[in-house]
């Protein structure tokens, strides 16, 4: 079975931040699709996506290995913070799928921005956020419900540019005609909680649109976050067809949005 990618995205700087720190690419022609919240303040958190995304994806078009590109992301933002003083300190999440000729999506997943796959109507966490809070839910010192009151909630253990050297989560998800993943910055999670996120993914049918959706949900409950979210559509393709992705044209690359911390 060939399955085709239908990909939607938005974006949106939020209710209360002056810029959108936050980045994405969609590139359909490698089947190809990233985002990265940044960090690092003044200029350093928008320096800091940019370039992990522009890295990855020369990376990933040069060798064409979702874990050596991300690696690349991270040299590209280190060496850039320590060739400039004013960036120092600069990260960012990253987190990237790429669908193989199989119908595997494979997640790459730094930091604590967010991967779900909505299967069978049901909605489910892909990825683990490297963050302070998480490790202590996992310990069992942190209940999911006090997830977003705690003040510790914001500090990330793992991001892209901090270190010379970066361990990267890989995730393999199978796909089958009528999933979907979604990828999205903490912003949106953040704000509205897994069953809204659901209601969501459940009853738009363009990706397009369930990714608006999903953002202007975000802001209706605040918008105390830059909002990035990624829809991935995954299709039967027909019979006789190339595998590529539906959703327009060949490759689109889309700006940088710009955050501030």
């Amino acid at each position: 079975m060939t399955i085709v990618l239908d990909i939607g995205e938005a974006t949106d700087t939020g209710r209360v931040r002056e810029h959108n720190e936050d980045g994405y690419i969609v590139d359909r022609d490698l089947r190809f699709a990233a985002l990265a919240d940044g960090m690092g303040g003044h200029r350093g958190g928008e320096v800091a996506s940019a370039t992990a995304l522009d890295a990855l994806h020369a990376s990933f078009i040069e060798q064409g290995g979702l874990h050596d590109a991300v690696v690349a992301a991270n040299a590209a933002v280190f060496e850039r913070a320590s060739a400039d003083q004013g960036l120092r300190g600069m990260g960012t999440t990253l987190t990237a799928g790429v669908l193989g000729d199989d119908g595997t999506l494979l997640i790459g997943h730094v930091g604590d921005s967010r991967a779900y796959l909505w299967h069978d109507g049901e909605l489910t966490r892909i990825t683990t956020d490297h963050s302070v809070v998480e490790e202590l839910i996992q310990a069992g010192e942190l209940t999911e419900e006090e997830r977003e009151l705690d003040p510790r909630r914001s500090m990330v253990t793992r991001a892209i540019g901090l270190d010379a050297n970066v361990d990267v989560d890989l995730y393999p998800v199978a796909l089958v005609p009528g999933d979907r993943v979604m990828m999205c910055s903490d912003g949106l999670n953040g704000m509205i909680d897994d069953v809204a996120m659901a209601e969501v993914l459940a009853s738009e049918a363009a990706p397009n649109v369930a990714a608006k959706r999903l953002v202007d949900l975000a802001n209706a409950a605040g918008g105390v976050d830059n909002i990035t979210v990624v829809v991935i559509d995954a299709h039967d393709a027909p019979i006789g067809s190339v595998a590529v992705e539906s959703g327009g044209g060949g490759k689109r690359r889309y700006g940088i949005f710009r955050r501030r911390r």
